[in-house]
């Protein structure tokens, strides 16, 4: 191919000769090709150096977040280490209260896995944050379905003792355990030999004297299952406390202080000591009937 050349003339401003220069085509093109291609490795170098700082300041807003997420599942595990750590202490109060009252102790228990805590410092380079950050939320993931199977056991465990106390408070309440009235026992439960005919007879209850007008008081809660006259007890009153215990307040003042159904409450003023029925003096007969039998008394005085 035949080379083309082009001159330039150059022309001084002031005095001088012109000059002509010849450039071939092949020399333009090569300039050409050369000025594009620095040009170019401006244009790409120029974008590398954008496209580079950005990621910095990307890589330096996600090491920042990571960074904040780390303290933050940190926190969170150290809080499922707190919660595993009550219910722990949960799980023993159960069995201890159990103990106490000899309920069934085999209750189901699951064990407890700690989450591990915090990661280490060296564990926390930004190239292992994503994976570290991951495992430690299926850890925490994991302890928390526990966790909250336990609260669910430990709830029922729970709801079963209260359910027990407040049968067995129902049972205490229902128990007698005061003394009826205030005086000394003249006669007591059992064999003796009565006054009125010298003979040998059993009796069924204790005999408490003192002074007549001398308040009466229910000894548990129940219900009076019967206000009456009997030839023998005299004016008497029976409180039913469930569970087959009654008690039974004998030679009683015609006067009452309840009616048959009224429901008592431990230390309600029932009646009054008097000297009716079969009596040689003001005392008050108090019996206890255990399903039926009659027993003695003195075991349910405190």
């Amino acid at each position: 191919m035949e080379n083309k050349y082009y001159t330039l003339l150059v022309i001084p401003q002031r005095k001088g000769s012109i000059k002509k220069l010849g450039i071939s085509t092949v020399f333009l093109t090569v300039i050409f090709v050369a000025i594009s291609t620095l040009l170019l490795s401006f244009c790409y170098l120029s974008y590398s150096y954008i496209d580079a700082r950005d990621k910095m300041g990307e890589l330096a807003r996600l090491e920042q977040v990571t960074s904040l997420q780390k303290d933050r599942l940190d926190y969170l595990a150290s809080k499922v280490d707190d919660f595993e750590k009550r219910m722990i202490s949960l799980a023993q109060f159960d069995k201890k209260i159990r103990i106490m009252t000899n309920l069934d102790n085999n209750q189901n228990t699951s064990q407890l896995l700690g989450v591990g805590g915090p990661m280490s410092e060296e564990e926390s380079t930004v190239s292992q944050a994503a994976e570290l950050n991951s495992a430690l939320i299926d850890r925490i993931h994991d302890n928390m379905d526990t966790l909250l199977d336990e609260a669910d056991l430990r709830r029922d465990s729970f709801t079963e003792l209260l359910d027990f106390l407040g049968k067995q408070k129902s049972i205490l309440a229902s128990t007698p355990s005061i003394w009826p009235t205030i005086g000394w026992i003249t006669s007591e439960f059992g064999y003796r030999v009565s006054p009125f005919t010298g003979k040998r007879e059993f009796h069924r209850g204790i005999d408490i004297a003192t002074e007549i007008g001398k308040e009466i008081v229910a000894p548990a809660d129940g219900f009076v299952s019967n206000v009456s006259m009997q030839r023998g007890m005299g004016n008497m009153i029976k409180i039913n406390h469930g569970n087959g215990v009654v008690t039974i307040y004998g030679h009683l003042l015609k006067k009452s202080n309840v009616r048959k159904g009224q429901k008592v409450t431990r230390g309600d003023v029932i009646g009054y000591v008097g000297n009716s029925g079969r009596s040689t003096g003001p005392h008050l007969h108090y019996g206890v009937c255990i399903d039926g039998v009659y027993v003695n008394p003195r075991r349910h005085l405190f």
